[in-house]
């Protein structure tokens, strides 16, 4: 592997004033961050922590430089995961994601401003890189009431005289979710708004080092909770009592004791409620003799998503021959889709190469080959040939680039679904697949 994603930083997190990852060691850190029960995992593994200070400089300059390229003033994030990439702070993160109180301004020179809630400035000032906390962001209905042209009023007057202090002469601002009453006042202020999705969305999607290391750390803690998950499954499943929401519980509850955020969706099923594929898991008491299949979805340590997907026989009988082959083609498809991964590819030609599925399995299969993931899942997205739009996705691979390799083999109207994806960073001469956890030992014909 290139020298780049080389791993060097290892874990101590009993000395010294700061931990192994730079964050203080005082028992009273304002930013969230792994338990100590994760750290060391992690030391046992082998693994090293990322120097966040280093990882939060390559991602303000990331974003400067894409802000820079495009002759912009600045770029508006109001976008939680945007907020975090560009800050490494958090506040109230799924609460944020409905209601927009937070926002980022940062200018071309390089200059960053929080706007957050009014009473929780703090949260942001162990980064130097935000060099100014305000608030006044929230331009939402419940917040406002009938004022809220009034609130937006004000806080594009504040980017208004911020920018042209940062950014003199320049007009284009980019934004990527402003609320309607945001975005009218920013263009009667004089802003040409611009697409700010674009610019967070290929600024977030190359990986630095200390990325790498973090995304190592939390494929980690989320394996282990997944493991802790199964063991769960397979010691209850048939008691007549355990249902899917008791073995979803698990992860959740694994991925918080390491330090781990939330989970994005309630992807698990078990037997028939497995197909089709999107249900979500619920009371069903689940049965012996079944298959188990999720997709965790999850923001595990450091903000930092794994998104894997697994399915799992629970016996004590053998599986169906029919759902013993189903497993054993998806396996196929993520791992020779994986093979066309290298720098310089172009996302169309793998749409054009892929591995096809079985005809029974065409209708329903899942909505991408692959996609990106970081702190969630992000650009790009690679389609199936069916499913592909000329010109949407013409760009090349890049080193440091992640993506989640993705399989969803269900029958049509049949009453199962085997659901696989593993993580996969793209190297200086090919790829490597992060993830590790074993695939189903029954279900692959093993046993």
């Amino acid at each position: 592997m290139n020298t780049h994603f080389s791993q060097t930083r290892k874990i101590d997190p009993s000395r010294g004033v700061t931990l192994g990852d730079g964050s203080p060691n005082d028992m009273d850190r304002v930013e969230i961050g792994p338990t100590q029960l994760a750290f060391r995992e992690w030391e046992a593994a082998g693994l090293d922590l990322p120097d966040l200070d280093a990882m939060r400089a390559y991602r303000h300059r990331r974003l400067t430089d894409h802000i820079v390229a495009r002759g912009y003033a600045g770029l508006l994030m109001t976008d939680p995961l945007n907020i975090r990439y560009a800050t490494d702070s958090t506040n109230m993160q799924l609460w944020n994601t409905h209601n927009p109180f937070r926002a980022v301004l940062l200018c071309a020179d390089g200059y960053m401003v929080m706007w957050d809630y009014k009473n929780s400035p703090f949260l942001s000032e162990f980064n130097p890189l935000v060099r100014e906390q305000r608030s006044g962001a929230d331009l939402f209905y419940f917040d406002r009431g009938d004022k809220v042209g009034a609130a937006a009023e004000v806080l594009a007057n504040e980017i208004r005289v911020l920018l042209a202090e940062h950014a003199p002469g320049l007009k284009r601002l980019a934004g990527d979710k402003i609320m309607l009453h945001g975005l009218r006042a920013l263009e009667a202020q004089g802003f040409e708004v611009m697409d700010g999705e674009e610019v967070t969305e290929k600024a977030r999607s190359v990986k630095g080092p200390d990325e790498i290391k973090a995304m190592r750390c939390s494929s980690h803690a989320c394996e282990t909770a997944v493991r802790i998950m199964e063991d769960f499954a397979r010691a209850n499943v048939g008691d007549g009592v355990t249902c899917e929401n008791d073995i979803w519980a698990v992860l959740h509850a694994e991925n918080v004791r390491r330090g781990g955020e939330w989970i994005e969706t309630r992807l698990l099923t078990s037997g028939p409620r497995t197909n089709p594929w999107f249900q979500e898991c619920g009371p069903r008491v689940c049965q012996a003799n079944e298959i188990i299949s999720f997709d965790t979805d999850l923001v595990g340590a450091y903000g930092i998503c794994t998104d894997i997907s697994r399915s799992w026989w629970i016996g004590p009988d053998k599986p169906r021959p029919d759902m013993v082959y189903a497993m054993q083609h998806g396996v196929e498809h993520i791992m020779t889709n994986m093979q066309m991964l290298r720098p310089g590819v172009m996302i169309p030609e793998l749409s054009a190469g892929t591995h096809v599925l079985d005809p029974g399995f065409q209708k329903l299969k899942y909505g991408c080959l692959m996609h990106g993931v970081g702190l969630c899942d992000e650009w790009p997205l690679v389609a199936y040939p069916d499913h592909a739009v000329e010109g949407a996705y013409d760009y090349p691979l890049e080193p440091g680039m992640c993506l989640c390799v993705e399989a969803l083999v269900s029958p049509e109207g049949g009453d199962f679904s085997i659901k696989l994806e593993d993580q996969v960073l793209i190297t200086e001469d090919g790829f490597e697949n992060l993830t590790v956890y074993p695939f189903d030992d029954a279900l692959m014909g093993r046993l």
